[in-house]
Order: structure tokens, then sequence, then C-alpha cells
């Protein structure tokens, strides 16, 4: 899948990684005021207590939590693809910590 950058279309200063997927380009940064209203559902609170880095490596786990802020629900399957997105994150962080530490 080819990526390449292009500027955040709100600020105009900070490259985002795209793809032929995403539509509008947002960086962290902007989304940010979004992303940090308080969840009050112990469930999704737990569900959405994860590094602040994942949030800015990956906009479609942006996407959803700022979908549950602003709706107040998810379907199940939004959560699983969430929990499935952050098992593939936390995996392949391991992986590059393993290459790293075989590379030293």
């Amino acid at each position: 899948m080819a990526k390449y950058k292009q500027l955040c279309s709100r600020c105009k200063r900070n490259y985002i990684p795209m793809t032929w997927r995403n539509r509008y380009p947002v960086c962290y940064d902007c989304q940010k005021r979004e992303l940090d209203q308080e969840v009050k559902d112990p469930k999704m609170k737990r569900l959405f207590n994860i590094s602040e880095e994942y949030y800015k490596k990956n906009s479609f786990l942006r996407s959803i939590k700022i979908n549950y802020l602003r709706y107040g629900e998810l379907s199940e399957r939004q959560i699983d693809a969430f929990k499935e997105s952050i098992k593939t994150m936390k995996k392949e962080e391991k992986e590059e910590k393993a290459s790293e530490s075989n590379k030293k």
C-alpha cells in the first residue's frame, strides 16, 4: 500500500502519513481537544485507557473514541475492531523491540 505525507487540513502545519483510504487528513494536535473529553462509562473508560502514543500513531483509534464521545455508544463491531487494532499495534511494537535488540 502506497503511503505519502499530506498537510493537516485544519492547521496546515503538521504532515500526516496518508494512504488512499484516508479522506480528510487531521493531525493528532488538532483532534486532541475532542479526545480529552471525559468518558463516564467505566467499561468504556477501561477500553479507552491506552497509551497516548497509540492515539498519535493511529487515526482509526482516534476516530472510534471521537465517535463514542459524540454519539455515546459503539457497536460491537466497532469495539472488536478497536481491540484488534490495539493488539496489532502491541504486536508490532514487540517485534520492533525484538529486532532492535537483535541488531545490538
